[in-house]
């Protein structure tokens, strides 16, 4: 409902923009009526653009207003104390100045006479009152769509003085221009005389004039948005969120004294700056804690070692065809990796050919800092003829993936992914007979592939055993869906934490963010069950006990799966009615703005695009809850290092189920999420969305620890290009 009022309403101004020009043109065009009976017939036409526009502004308004009644004031403060007014403020002028003075035309004018204009004529066709309005509405039109464009979110009145400034002007630029023309009309009728050429001369000057006072800002702001060759991580803008005062109310958390604007310089001086700590706070000296030393078990013999060695290869599909891909080990997906809770894992990467260089990360899994495996903020990527080394106890039991986080939109498209299990220290019974991994993906130029299966996969299963199938979508902007057909089933588990108590579910489809994981389980029947994936019959996965037979058709369900209330509450460290020590409000948008010197249309937060995308800041130990808003047109999977997130509720509704924990979280057009973490693993931690062209683009963020500092820059020459 909110996405549709938020179509409707902008599908209004574009229209009422186009509706602006053209009667704005017309009004214009009224002096150049040849006869009395000309201009009666113009003006008649005229009244149809003013009553359009009416109805279009109307319409909008309606609309903003009918969000404001069920939606977040997020969605609607912009929208009911701005575009609302202007475009009601547009029409009411039509009403109140130009349609008493169009009434008056068609009394004072022959419909039947074919006399040229007198000058009194000339001068009501000229009449600023009359035409003007056309014009202010078109100028008022293209205001709002200005601000449809680059929303002031979160609102700010400021923010708008200035285009709103520039509209006054304009208006007062029409309004002197149409005054020197009703002003000729009364000297000469020589200004009767149509003609276009000289009009559309001097329409393109005034056009080229405006354009060239425009670009010099434009320019300089492209030329000032340009990425430097070498960045800081930590050059985001500090945001401290709402803190409780000793009253234990929130309010705004002002900066620490000094805190984090000297933090990469102060790595690199070995220095000392003012701590990090309340506002109020007296200042303290302290040696600022570099990511580097937010490892893991440096000494031991580690329980399990793994090497993958980053490489270009030609790989072939179960069909026969051939990807040209970068891989690890030389597969699609690289190798997958097993281990069990507790153990001291140790991965050795190695990078043979990739000239763009390569890391690991661990999506979802939430190991130290110094081995989370992002280029420019943990660690320098890994260039050709190079290794890294990362050691992480495995702490938590589930379903992951790696990846690699330099170039990573070209990276994971390209195929530096595979699958990451961590089983339980002690099997817990029954242990499933088949534990199976489904991880898919889109291969440019070979279509979707299961694993390395583009076709059909098949495989032999005994009636009776438990089947587990860990769902993971590496794909970027792609949300796929599922269906399991011929067996009832259980989704256990959601990015990598089992579910409390779930309840078996039929014919309901699974939809899966980008970078999201689902586990389900069933116990195989004595007939086939098949996995099918965008419902598509030539792919997935067909298990049957002789390993043989068609994919069924699967029943079209209209029944998604929703966390909200699924499976059984459970205790919970913090629930929605704890009291949170600091709060932040994550707005997702989409606006034009400045992206390392490419002026476009961008997907946004905060309003920002990275590096002036905020940078949340927290004390370790707090408890933090975060809103998150989706303005924009598009669903955004959220994805935050090294925390998962406790969702508390959707849309205003609390989720009632089992614990709902993620570190992926899609939130579709019109969402509202309320969630929260235990800051609870000090470091620098992106926070970006895992659609990677748009973190690619800018949309992406940073939750930093106060105290800690990063030593690794981004940029062409530092090589490190985490997005």
């Amino acid at each position: 409902m909110i996405s549709l009022l938020i179509h409707i309403e902008q599908a209004s101004l574009v229209l009422l923009l186009i509706i602006g020009l053209i009667g704005a043109n017309k009004a214009s065009k009224l002096i150049y009526s040849r006869s009395e009976k000309e201009l009666n017939r113009k003006a008649r036409k005229l009244r149809l653009w003013a009553v359009l526009p009416t109805a279009l502004a109307l319409i909008a308004a309606g609309s903003d207003i009918a969000l404001a009644s069920n939606a977040h004031p997020v969605f609607w403060m912009d929208r009911l104390l701005l575009r609302a007014p202007l475009a009601l403020l547009a029409v009411s002028a039509l009403w109140l100045f130009a349609w008493p003075r169009l009434r008056m035309l068609l009394q004072r004018t022959n419909a039947k006479t074919e006399h040229e204009l007198d000058t009194a004529r000339r001068r009501h066709a000229t009449d600023p009152a009359l035409v003007v309005p056309f014009k202010l509405l078109a100028l008022i039109a293209a205001g709002n769509i200005y601000f449809v464009l680059s929303p002031p979110v979160p609102f700010r009145w400021f923010e708008a003085a200035l285009p709103l400034t520039a509209l006054v002007f304009f208006g007062t630029l029409l309004w002197m221009h149409q005054s020197s023309r009703n002003g000729a009309a009364a000297a000469s009728a020589n200004v009767t005389v149509y003609r276009p050429w000289i009009r559309r001369a001097k329409v393109t000057g005034a056009l080229a004039a405006v354009g060239a006072m425009l670009s010099v800002p434009l320019l300089l702001a492209m030329d000032g948005s340009r990425l430097p060759g070498r960045l800081s991580m930590t050059a985001g803008t500090p945001e401290y969120g709402m803190v409780r005062n000793e009253q234990g109310k929130l309010v705004q958390a002002n900066a620490p004294a000094g805190s984090h604007d000297h933090a990469h310089a102060a790595i690199h001086a070995n220095a000392t700056v003012p701590a990090a700590g309340p506002a109020n706070a007296d200042t303290a000296t302290q040696t600022l804690l570099s990511v580097t030393e937010l490892s893991g078990p440096k000494e031991g013999e580690a329980d399990r070692r793994f090497e993958l060695t980053a490489k270009k290869a030609s790989v072939r599909l179960s069909s026969g065809k051939t990807v040209e891909a970068w891989t690890y080990d030389g597969q699609i997906p690289g190798p997958e990796l097993r281990m069990r809770q507790g153990e001291l894992i140790e991965v050795t990467l190695r990078n043979a050919d990739i000239e763009a260089g390569a890391t690991l990360h661990w999506h979802g899994l939430d190991v130290p800092n110094a081995e989370d495996g992002v280029a420019g903020a943990t660690q320098d990527a890994v260039m050709p003829g190079e290794s890294h080394t990362y050691r992480f106890v495995a702490e938590q039991v589930g379903t992951f993936w790696y990846h690699s986080h330099q170039h990573s939109k070209e990276a994971v498209e390209k195929g530096l992914f595979g699958a990451l299990v961590v089983e339980p220290a002690e099997p817990a019974p029954p242990p499933p007979g088949e534990d199976i991994i489904v991880l898919t993906h889109n291969w440019d130029g070979a279509g979707t592939a299961v694993g390395s299966f583009d076709t059909l996969q098949r495989k032999a299963v005994k009636p009776g055993e438990q089947v587990k199938l860990r769902l993971i979508n590496t794909d970027n902007w792609v949300r796929r869906e599922y269906a399991l057909t011929g067996a009832s089933f259980r989704v256990t588990a959601v990015d990598g934490v089992d579910l409390n108590e779930p309840q078996e579910l039929s014919d309901v489809k699974l939809v899966l963010t980008t970078g999201g994981r689902y586990d389900v389980a069933f116990t195989m029947p004595d007939r086939p069950v098949y996995l099918s994936v965008d419902d598509n019959r030539e792919l997935g996965l067909l298990l049957s006990p002789d390993g043989r037979g068609e994919a069924p058709v699967v029943a079209q369900s209209s029944e998604t799966f929703d966390l909200t209330h699924y499976g059984n509450a459970a205790p919970t460290p913090f629930d929605a009615d704890s009291r949170f020590d600091r709060e932040f409000k994550m707005i997702l948008d989409n606006r034009f703005a400045l992206y390392n010197g490419v002026p476009a249309l961008y997907d946004t937060i905060n309003g920002k695009v990275f590096p002036e995308t905020p940078m949340f800041i927290v004390k370790e130990g707090e408890l933090v809850k975060t809103t998150i808003i989706n303005r924009s047109a598009v669903d955004h999977p959220m994805h935050l290092h090294g925390h998962h997130m406790l969702v508390l509720s959707r849309n205003g509704e609390r989720v009632t189920g089992s614990p709902w924990w993620s570190d992926t979280l899609d939130v579709s057009p019109g969402e509202v999420y309320e969630v929260a973490f235990l800051a609870n693993n000090p470091g620098l931690w992106m926070d970006h969305c895992h659609n990677l062209v748009h973190a690619a683009a800018g949309m992406t963020m940073h939750l930093m620890y106060e105290g800690v500092a990063s030593p690794f820059e981004i940029g062409l020459e530092a090589h490190n290009h985490p997005e």
